[in-house]
């Protein structure tokens, strides 16, 4: 358990921004999902539509520290190509 006042402060603060990260990775996920659903229903013009919305949110994720740089990159590029192939 945390004794000193600075340990106590350090749990408040990761505690925050555990709420705030997982926001962040939602709202990630939540895009990433409106690509995958516009690929099933077969509609290109959305699925791209619906990737070029994910791209900064992708990249947000890396810059904010709640994803790395070539988990980002993999899945983006992934998604390209299954909306490249849809044509």
């Amino acid at each position: 358990m945390a004794n000193t006042p600075q340990a106590k402060k350090r749990i408040r603060r990761n505690d925050r921004r555990a709420e705030i990260n997982g926001a962040r990775v939602s709202r990630i996920r939540t895009f990433v999902k409106k690509v995958e659903l516009a690929l099933t229903a077969g509609d290109k013009t959305a699925a791209a539509e619906a990737l070029a919305a994910a791209q900064p949110e992708l990249a947000r994720g890396v810059s904010k520290g709640v994803l790395h740089k070539n988990t980002a990159s993999r899945k983006f590029a992934r998604l390209t190509k299954r909306v490249a192939a849809l044509g």
